[in-house]
């Protein structure tokens, strides 16, 4: 692993970071070891942001490749891979899909890949120049993907297509019930049996992000930049003051105090708060 702090303009290196963004290739022209990083490379998207279970450690899923974020330095983990779903099991496994660098050997697309190494090394399950799933999600009865098609896996070989309401811009799984929030277009959804029906939840307004917190706790990210928070699994909502402004990665998770800590990314920021966003704090 490499450390080290990309700083552009003043800030993190993030180019036109947006809620869906554009399924490419990293720019790589030689393949990339899994333990170097070319210098000065800036991070052009975060698709993702997520608390490791079993250190705590931030990590953001990329478009050039996994980052651990820790004491304000980054700390580039495995091969460039373009992650445009990650997602982190309850037993601490990573899932992955998008676009690995030329040379990598890896499948393109990357279908669902794992790694038990945190990153280090990945390893393809299955799905493995067939699928790109931009939304992913893990919980205790498997995984959810959305590559153009709803699809339930529930040991990431195997895959059963599902039918929802609309297409999912993100998917969220509570870490114990397995409880399934999806954003989309037409408002939130949410499934009790991991995926095969669903209803449309009454919200505040749209959101086009959502993280479980824990089994109950949830946090969303509103199309007017506001951050939106529930304690009863989607049925009320609460709004922060004013606008954070539009989150490109959210993640959620309960502190140690018992606090509800959501973490973001707006713009060329990487963003923790602990009270439903009136306050925001700088990672990085």
């Amino acid at each position: 692993m490499t450390t080290r702090r990309t700083l552009l303009a003043g800030g993190l290196g993030l180019i036109g970071v947006g809620t869906l963004t554009a399924c490419t290739v990293p720019n790589t022209s030689s393949p990339q070891d899994a333990n170097t990083q070319t210098p000065g490379t800036a991070i052009t998207h975060i698709h993702a942001i997520v608390r490791d279970p079993d250190d705590g450690v931030v990590l953001l899923a990329t478009h050039e490749g996994l980052f651990r974020l820790q004491d304000r330095e980054l700390v580039q983990v495995g091969p460039v891979v373009d992650l445009m779903g990650f997602a982190v099991t309850p037993e601490g496994r990573y899932l992955a899909s998008g676009h690995p660098a030329p040379g990598t050997d890896l499948p393109e697309p990357l279908g669902l890949a794992e790694s038990t190494d945190r990153g280090l090394s990945w390893e393809v399950l299955s799905r493995g120049g067939q699928s790109d799933f931009h939304a992913l999600a893990a919980g205790p009865a498997g995984v959810l993907g959305f590559d153009g098609q709803l699809r339930a896996s529930a040991d990431g070989i195997y895959w059963q297509a599902l039918t929802i309401p609309a297409p999912p811009v993100s998917l969220a799984i509570s870490p114990k019930t397995g409880t399934v929030l999806a954003t989309t277009e037409a408002g939130m959804l949410r499934s009790m049996d991991n995926g095969a029906t669903w209803i449309t939840l009454d919200t505040p307004q749209l959101m086009h992000l959502v993280a479980w917190a824990d089994d109950t706790t949830v946090v969303g990210a509103g199309t007017d930049g506001r951050l939106l928070t529930s304690t009863d699994g989607g049925d009320s909502w609460t709004s922060s003051d004013q606008p954070v402004g539009t989150a490109s990665a959210l993640g959620a998770s309960i502190t140690d105090g018992g606090q509800v800590e959501a973490l973001l990314v707006i713009d060329t920021a990487v963003l923790r708060t602990t009270d439903g966003g009136n306050t925001t704090e700088p990672l990085l």
